[in-house]
């Protein structure tokens, strides 16, 4: 028997204290553990002045409580654990500001619930506008129950709660005893806010005050912005979109989780995440471990109410209902403009009926498929987990009521995510006329059988529309970036010095300089884009005397300064990585070490890790050993810098000679990995140039150059990441942090193999990276340059995402880096802007003797947590940097467009899809991709991929289009009428004028 023990009391309290269960050792072994809390009486109330409590207390509740309607002498809030986990939007509103005891018992059910949930409210109660107490009613004797015979634990905690506001109230009327002679003193009223009627009726019966969310709220001054907030699924007496019974089920349900859990278990049923696709909301696929490639859902039913990112168990039709992605643009917005918000029946509107016959006729597919288009089919029986969040959107100004288009009285409206792979959204506001125009941030709640749409609340409003500061906020917002100012408690974990602080002189003594080596008198030099502040890496290289060459990756020395498990560290970790923006950064550490303290700036001296090879001539390596380092770096160089000072053959000094040698050095180094299989992939690149003024507006956009230097940085940060990953793999192979890249299912390639074989002649050999490679090389077109560029990033797209993992976790043949042709990876040269970096230098620190490794890196669970983590912000972080490209190359179009007074901007363009009613095209100047839509019917030839295109006039002859060509289109950029943003519209000019298709 397992006996913990924090204090001993008298037998006589044991039973209110000991809790007795039995648990299951990791060998099978059940054993009875009896836990044993101390209780105390000396549990502070959390009210200011409390004779009772012998405290001034330095807390936040007012003696008096908070003025109510329904509570005119005062009151507290006791939520219960429901209001946290359904209304935090609510709760964190500061039109919200009531206050509150928050209880021991209901944060930790938050935490056992829902970890985001738990952050959240943790972040609140530290808030200085919030009046938040936390009470550990556990720990006072008064407070504190145990579990009783044949309770719940829901049950128990909700007789907790209780209690505990029980005590309360009895509490109060203690402090305040009447005194003769005056009136009554005013005693607060602790009222206990639930959702649960049940629990609500209970208190009420005990004499106690109860109330919901909804009623508290609509009796605020308040009430009309408050409302806005209430989640569909918290208040038990918020009133529903629309009658109960009215409408049939337009979705089955879903299985219980246990048949769920028991399918999948069985190999009968396949869990994975939902991917919408972005051309067609009639359609989705689910990629699952068994099938080559993802099962493909088709129409809404099959899809059932599954949203982007949800992990959902999916059943796999037979094999003869296989069928084939289907091959036309199908467009939500358009194909349901005239649908009814309020979903009611009458003349004016469209059945349910109706509505799944036009749908059904669009998911229709070509009766014969070819082999390789077919793809498993299936549909979604269960949601293991749903991926809801805050959503950007807009509200849709067709969906208000007529009669209400001024008014601010409660309607249901549409709201359109900005995001194409999302829903509409069904919501109630009271505010819907003064948010048209308006971005606006909101929450989906549920999505019922009976209803084409999820529901949803408002959370708040974000800006007006192409107003340059909500657009950031919402793209920050809508891709999940934290971009909060770091907080106090983080801030305190910088140096006090702040700017002030350097590296000591060198001493023994010095902690600074304990076991660093002294490199200040190399010639090291870094080089980097134009304008960079945070310089993570920097190199040197020179020759040795035995006619070999020491080169040097000298890498900021961050977990110097960021110390595990820290407010700094915890926030890093959370954040993962910083976010490059086309006019900003939102950084993962603050600006003092990031930009300063930490970045490797010339002419000062700065802590290091130092990576430090001996290699030939030709590039082999002799040794490598690893260092903690001061250093003292010479110049910053841009690449173009030094590709001029390394071309110079004027220049001749010791540090252009450097240069010179790691260049050498670095094309040797390519030439290996090209020769093990390394691919040389493409992805669009452009560059926007800005006012220089403080509006810091976009003037125009070109295609980045890459230049030797580039290639030379490349190398060695390759290099030094490989050797780092062989490094802390041998000394920790259960939790190293490294990264892969796994090899691509060859039926990703297909469609690019036949597509280059039909239209080209080409075959793409991909039996392997190398012979991938081979191929790649030879996919030229020698009137078009630019097509082996386009072939190259059409290929990338085939490939599987580059991922963090855990050695520990995954066999280890699967270990590899497809892409780089590497047996092993991680990343350890950019700790200022990417957690998995910091988590790898403390695991090369522990490897060669300098430091200790933290127990969270000992643990394996922890580690694999913690990459999780820092994979979704990695992905995140991506999209939000391209789609902050792609609006602020619409903003420069745009300008562009108003200063020369055209109707448009004319571009060359490559056709990359064909549709049955369109084309994809990218335009490689301005690296964006566009649809071409036509109106009238065309030709359609899925098997060659082409479209054959009509001519303006009933007598002209059509013009084919097919992948790879090269065209012309016209881009401008329009305010789309209902959803109120800007967005690219693209008409072809050349072969043909669509703009009258």
């Amino acid at each position: 028997m397992e006996k913990i023990t924090i204090r001993k009391r008298p037998r006589s309290e044991a039973v209110i204290t000991q809790r007795k269960f039995f648990k299951k050792t990791a060998r099978g072994k059940v054993i009875k553990v009896l836990r044993e809390r101390y209780l105390r009486d000396d549990v502070a109330c959390g009210i200011q002045n409390c004779i009772a409590c012998h405290s001034s207390l330095d807390s936040t509740l007012p003696v008096a409580g908070a003025p109510h309607p329904l509570f005119p002498d005062g009151h507290f809030v006791l939520p219960d654990t429901n209001v946290f986990l359904s209304q935090m939007d609510l709760v964190e509103s500061p039109l919200f500001a009531p206050p509150i005891i928050l209880l021991q018992t209901v944060m930790e059910e938050v935490r056992h619930r829902s970890l985001p949930l738990y952050n959240r409210l943790k972040a609140l109660t530290k808030m200085d506008e919030k009046k938040i107490w936390v009470f550990y009613n556990e720990y006072r004797s008064e407070t504190a129950i145990i579990r009783e015979e044949n309770e719940t634990p829901n049950d128990r905690n909700d007789r907790g709660i209780r209690k505990a506001t029980e005590w309360y109230n009895t509490h109060l009327q203690v402090t305040r005893p009447p005194i003769r002679g005056q009136p009554p003193p005013k005693i607060p009223t602790v009222v206990l806010m639930t959702e649960d009627a049940a629990n609500r009726q209970k208190a009420e019966k005990a004499g106690m005050s109860g109330i919901s969310v909804k009623k508290y709220v609509e009796n605020l001054p308040e009430a009309n912005q408050l409302l806005d907030l209430l989640s569909a699924t918290g208040s038990d007496e918020i009133e529903p979109t629309r009658a109960a019974g009215i409408r049939q089920p337009l979705y089955p349900e879903y299985l219980p989780t246990a048949t769920l859990i028991a399918g999948v278990k069985a190999g009968e049923l396949h869990q994975g995440h939902f991917n919408a696709n972005q051309y067609n909301y009639l359609e989705g696929n689910v990629p699952v471990p068994g099938f080559n490639k993802p099962v493909l859902l088709i129409g809404r039913e099959n899809m059932n109410r599954a949203v982007n990112g949800d992990i959902v168990v999916v059943e796999v039709f037979g094999e003869s209902e296989w069928k084939a992605p289907g091959d036309e643009v199908v467009d939500q917005d358009t194909t349901l403009k005239n649908d009814d918000v309020e979903g009611s029946e009458d003349e004016a509107n469209e059945s349910d009926d109706e509505v799944t016959a036009r749908e059904s006729r669009l998911t229709k597919s070509e009766e014969t498929v070819r082999a390789i288009e077919k793809q498993p089919t299936g549909r979604v029986v269960g949601i293991i987990k749903r991926n809801w969040r805050a959503y950007v959107c807009h509200i849709d100004s067709t969906s208000l009521s007529s009669q209400n288009a001024t008014s601010l009285a409660q309607q249901t409206v549409f709201a359109t995510p900005v995001s194409r792979l999302l829903p509409r959204i069904r919501l109630r506001t009271r505010q819907a006329p003064t948010l048209i125009g308006q971005k606006i941030l909101v929450t989906i709640d549920r999505w019922d059988v009976n209803s084409r749409y999820p529901e949803g609340h408002f959370v708040r409003a974000l800006g007006k529309v192409e107003s340059k500061e909500a657009e950031q906020e919402s793209l920050l917002l809508e891709f999940d970036v934290r971009y909060r100012p770091f907080g106090k408690a983080i801030l305190e974990c910088l140096p006090p010095e702040g700017e002030q602080w350097v590296v000591p002189p060198k001493s023994d003594a010095s902690p600074d300089w304990r076991d660093r080596e002294d490199l200040r008198q190399l010639l090291i030099c870094s080089i980097d884009p134009p304008a960079c502040q945070d310089i993570d890496d920097a190199l040197h290289a020179r020759s040795l005397p035995n006619g070999n060459i020491e080169a040097g990756v000298h890498i900021a020395d961050v977990s110097h300064f960021v110390h595990a498990d820290t407010a700094m560290d915890k926030e890093a970790a959370d954040r993962g990585t910083t976010v490059y923006l086309v006019d900003k950064r939102i950084d993962m550490l603050p600006a003092l070490l990031g930009t300063n303290l930490c970045s490797l700036r010339p002419f000062v001296e700065r802590l290091a890790f130092s990576a430090i090879w001996e290699l030939t001539p030709d590039a082999e390596i002799v040794n490598v050993r690893f260092t903690k380092s001061v250093i003292a770096s010479k110049a910053a160089f841009t690449y173009e810098e030094a590709q001029i000072r390394k071309d110079d053959p004027n220049q001749k000094d010791d540090l252009t000679q450097s240069i010179r040698l790691l260049n050498a050095l670095a094309k040797k180094l390519k030439e290996k990995r090209m020769k093990a299989g390394a691919l040389n992939l493409a992805s669009p690149e452009v560059k926007i140039q800005l006012d220089s003024s403080e509006s810091s507006d976009p003037i125009d956009v070109e295609q980045k150059e890459l230049r030797e230097t580039n290639s030379l940085v490349e190398e060695f940060m390759l290099l030094a990441n490989i050797s780092v990953a062989q490094k802390i793999q041998e000394t920790f192979p259960q939790t190293a942090v490294l990264r892969r890249h796994l090899p691509p299912p060859k039926t990703n390639f297909e469609k690019l193999q036949d597509i280059l074989l039909k239209r080209k002649g080409l075959r793409l050999d991909v039996s392997s990276s190398g012979a991938l490679a081979d191929s790649l090389d030879k996919c030229l077109d020698p009137q078009e340059p630019a097509f082996n560029t386009l072939v190259r990033i059409m290929a990338t797209r085939c490939m599987l995402s580059a991922e963090y993992f855990c050695s520990g976790s995954v066999p280890r043949d699967t270990f590899g880096h497809y892409g780089l042709a590497s047996p092993i990876y991680t990343h350890f040269t950019s700790p200022i802007r990417r957690y998995a970096d910091v988590l790898a230098h403390r695991q090369l620190s522990a490897s060669i003797g300098y430091t200790s490794l933290h127990p969270s890196l000992h643990s394996k669970s922890h580690v694999e947590r913690v990459m999780d983590v820092i994979n979704r912000r990695h992905r995140m972080a991506q999209m939000a940097g391209r789609a902050s490209v792609e609006f602020y190359v619409g903003l420069a179009l745009k300008g562009r467009n108003e200063r020369e007074g055209k109707g448009g901007v004319r571009e060359e363009a490559f056709v990359i899809r064909t549709f049955r009613n369109g084309l994809s095209v990218f335009v490689s100047k301005l690296g964006i991709e566009g649809l071409v839509m036509f109106k009238r019917d065309t030709k359609f030839d899925a098997e060659n991929y082409t479209i054959t295109v009509p001519g303006a006039t009933s007598r002209s002859e059509g013009v084919t289009v097919a992948v790879f060509d090269k065209v012309v289109v016209n881009i401008e950029v329009e305010k789309d009428k209902n959803t109120q943003r800007g967005k690219v519209k693209m008409t072809l000019v050349s072969p043909v004028d669509s703009s009258g298709l």
